[in-house]
């Protein structure tokens, strides 16, 4: 397609594919080569990793489009993002404590956020080399192939994952379930229910907007939902940048969801 002729979204895609690749890169550089790694504040691991990216990713991304705004879990936060309609929500490294554990679930989380809700969607995981990327109203892909949420609409046999305690609710029985190994990264683990890998996802009330931007549009264009445990939609680039607990899933299986509950 002739770049005339493609959309506002479309370019930010092919921006952010290529941003994450050459990103993905760069962090497999130092994957198993244990990299100098520290504690930050909230007691989460960072490396040297993490920092590199993202520098890489903010002088890619913002100097090709100096008029968006900028947030990322590496950053320093400045609220003049707010005054931005459009913001780039990023993650160099989603899942930093599985990455210098040597496991292979880390990704990268990429988004265009305007006014407060995504357009534009890319995680990438550089180890088991899946890329899914999604466009409002464009569909979710994996590896190019378009994606959907698993059909499931009963909680018994769901296959879940989330760092939780299910609560016995309305004869539903927590051994019922069927719980994934845990995954560190959490716009991973999301991705992995928009693919139907997944019948459901599901995180404390802790998750930041650079964990959940890319992952709540691929999502939803999948044909599910990210939403908190009353159901609302998220909305991003605000002054606080953390969210409540949080349930992805198709529509139909959130509400059976809802009645179990979500500790921590």
């Amino acid at each position: 397609m002739p770049e005339a002729n493609k959309s506002e979204d479309q370019k930010d895609l092919e921006l952010l594919v290529a941003a994450a690749l050459k990103g993905g890169e760069i962090a497999l550089s130092y994957f198993g080569n244990d990299p100098e790694n520290w504690t930050k504040e909230g007691d989460s691991p960072v490396c040297v990793a993490d920092i590199e990216v993202d520098q890489y990713l903010a002088a890619t991304l913002r100097g090709a489009r100096p008029d968006y705004g900028w947030l990322s879990e590496e950053t320093e936060d400045d609220l003049i993002r707010m005054k931005h309609e459009t913001v780039f929500i990023v993650d160099p490294i989603d899942g930093t404590g599985a990455f210098l554990n040597g496991n292979d679930e880390w990704c990268l989380s990429l988004a265009v956020v305007k006014n407060g809700r995504p357009t534009v969607g890319v995680i990438f995981c550089p180890v088991r080399e899946e890329l899914f990327t999604a466009t409002l109203g464009g569909g979710s892909y994996l590896n190019k192939q378009s994606i959907t949420v698993s059909k499931r609409v009963s909680v018994h046999g769901a296959y879940v994952a989330g760092p939780v305690s299910f609560l016995e609710k309305e004869g539903v029985k927590r051994e019922e379930i069927r719980f994934s190994p845990y995954l560190r990264s959490l716009a991973y683990r999301f991705a992995l229910v928009a693919c139907g890998k997944l019948d459901a996802g599901l995180a404390r009330a802790r998750a930041r907007d650079w964990d959940l931007a890319a992952a709540d549009l691929i999502i939803n264009e999948a044909g599910g939902q990210l939403v908190d445990l009353s159901g609302s939609t998220l909305h991003y680039n605000k002054t606080k940048t953390n969210h409540p607990g949080l349930v992805a899933s198709s529509a139909k299986l959130f509400t059976r969801l809802q009645g179990i509950s979500v500790e921590g």
